[in-house]
């Protein structure tokens, strides 16, 4: 077992023992119990509020490296060709705190029915797929993502 309650940053030139894939819930704890590809159970002791970034490394108690990956889950992609309907989809999912990953006129959430039908209105091509969740950070987190 693992113990890790030291984060090293998005930028590791050490090499890596262990790989943990994390869902973009599990990323959000600070607190988590887990097992990495391997097989080895790793715990997680880190302060609340800052979630783990895809592509974060730690440091285990015993010196091992551990980098996160996103792990595969049920999203929701929406796509639309006009800004102007993007634009105002993604102001009605903020309105509503929805946690949500921006691309080039595309978006993912997790699957909601109302959120779905909503974004179908509006004019957005929605469809169910897996893939790896990374949700904004928000205007006062630290970082942003593109991917």
């Amino acid at each position: 077992m693992l113990e890790i309650y030291e984060r090293l940053g998005v930028h590791c030139h050490e090499s890596v023992d262990v790989t943990l894939s994390l869902t973009h819930e599990q990323r959000d704890k600070g607190r988590l119990k887990a097992f990495a590809e391997d097989g080895t159970e790793v715990r997680i002791f880190l302060d609340r509020g800052k979630a783990l970034q895809v592509g974060e490394y730690l440091k285990s108690q015993c010196g091992k490296i551990v980098v996160v990956q996103g792990a595969p889950e049920n999203v929701v992609l929406a796509t639309c060709d006009d800004w102007s309907i993007f634009s105002a989809a993604c102001y009605h999912l903020g309105n509503r705190h929805v946690k949500i990953q921006i691309g080039e006129r595309w978006l993912r959430i997790t699957p909601d029915h109302v959120l779905e039908e909503m974004l179908q209105q509006l004019g957005l091509h929605t469809q169910q797929e897996i893939a790896v969740f990374i949700p904004e950070s928000g205007a006062y987190g630290h970082g942003h993502h593109h991917h």
